[in-house]
């Protein structure tokens, strides 16, 4: 029997809502992965992408993974690992240094069998690139088969507009017959039998969302004797506390602070949703005063009619950096587009650099539309990381502070000065 760990979407060094705190919360939620898995003595952690939340992760959250990995190398247990859209880096990837310093190994068209199983991987792919895949992948003389991909695959996941990779499609052209797909990506677990092959998604094992209600964890995997058992086991996260609060025409703030009353703020992320036809509602009020009551954070979404009839996208103002990526959704712009308008507004490029960057990237698109190039391989680093604009296609808009849909991604949001927020003692 083969028995494997499978998580993913663990979006290390991501400072959710700005805050440090949040950023500690990817990492140990990584970390209570692999000390389960430890203690578990699986015969492997399967991760299926996004490691890290950013392809520029910061010297910080690298060491800190380095930090979680080191004890499973220690106790003989294989890292085996995909690349995910949000760490994809036109060169070398993390994965790769790692895979250096014997701590993971990156899966690709050859299997690496562990037990009586043979694992494959196949990187994240953007949309544009999927139709020249050939998804041919060397033989193997194990029991059972598993690919490992990150994506978002129908029909698993609901179409949200442009979701093209298609599971049956992939199974039906690879060269391997696969007993299951471990996959990333979608932030929600959730599971199917297509045709006698298990796919599974692990769901993220942090909250990035708003919408990401239920709780976190990962799955247990085991193949023996031709069959596939997936099992669900959840982890101890930071709590959200979820107010949905429809207003009556004659209630406003004293109803809001009355229901968050109900609740334990103590550490918590808070977030208050309101409709109905009450009292406008300064959204700042109602989070200093779940602040005041403990909560680590705050967020209100009033999802009522603006007064003035007009229709204006709906926004925290909390967040307003939410109200731009739903516009540059609306835009329809392209993936160097949006890529080119993360690069200049995050903050990760100085001021006096973003020329220079925007001149290099626009070179590399170039070279990426040159038809003259090699057809992207099933298992090579995607050329363009973000393919769509976010790597994922689920709208833009649906960023990790924020008030998405279900199983919304997060989208990059980078501070320059982001790994200067905390002693390297807070993290390791």
């Amino acid at each position: 029997m083969t028995r494997v760990l499978h998580t993913a979407d663990t979006h290390l060094g991501y400072r959710q809502y700005h805050s440090p705190e949040r950023r500690r919360d990817f990492l140990d939620a990584f970390r209570a992965v692999i000390e389960d898995a430890i203690e578990d003595d699986v015969d492997a952690v399967v991760h299926a992408g996004d490691l890290f939340h950013d392809r520029r992760p910061g010297l910080i959250d690298i060491l800190g993974a380095l930090d979680a990995l080191e004890p499973l190398a220690d106790a003989d247990i294989p890292f085996l690992a995909v690349v995910g859209n949000h760490e994809a880096k036109r060169d070398a990837q993390w994965l790769d240094l790692f895979e250096r310093l014997s701590v993971a190994t990156r899966l690709g068209d050859d299997p690496v069998t562990v037990g009586e199983t043979a694992f494959y991987g196949l990187d994240f792919v953007p949309r544009g690139q999927r139709e020249q895949l050939s998804y041919e992948f060397a033989p193997h003389d194990a029991d059972h088969a598993v690919l490992v991909s990150h994506g978002l695959f129908e029909p698993l996941v609901p179409d949200y507009g442009n979701v093209e990779w298609d599971a049956e499609a992939v199974l039906n052209d690879a060269t391997v017959g696969f007993d299951a797909m471990l996959l990333g990506d979608e932030h929600a677990a959730t599971t199917a039998e297509l045709d006698g092959t298990w796919v599974t998604y692990c769901g993220s094992t942090e909250r990035t969302s708003a919408s990401e209600r239920d709780e976190r964890g990962y799955n247990l995997v085991s193949f023996e004797g031709g069959d596939v058992r997936i099992g669900r086991r959840g982890i101890d996260t930071r709590p959200f506390v979820f107010v949905d609060l429809e207003l009556a025409e004659s209630e406003g703030p004293a109803r809001v602070r009355e229901r968050l009353s109900e609740h334990d703020l103590e550490g918590a992320v808070v977030q208050v949703t309101l409709t109905g036809d009450g009292e406008s509602i300064p959204p700042a009020r109602i989070e200093s005063h779940a602040t005041e009551a403990g909560a680590l954070v705050a967020r209100v979404t009033d999802r009522r009619d603006v007064s003035t009839g007009e229709s204006l996208p709906e926004a925290s103002f909390a967040d307003p950096d939410d109200a731009v990526r739903e516009r540059l959704r609306e835009l329809g712009l392209s993936a160097g587009a949006r890529d080119l308008d993360e690069t200049i507004r995050s903050g990760t490029v100085a001021d006096s650099n973003v020329a220079d960057e925007t001149e290099r990237y626009v070179e590399e698109l170039l070279e990426d539309a040159d038809p003259a190039s090699d057809p992207a391989s099933a298992s090579a680093p995607a050329s363009d990381p973000d393919g769509d604009g976010d790597g994922d296609a689920r709208p833009a808009a649906d960023a990790a502070d924020g008030e998405g849909a279900s199983g919304d991604p997060t989208e990059p949001e980078r501070s320059a000065s982001d790994d200067g927020q905390a002693s390297m003692g807070e993290y390791l």
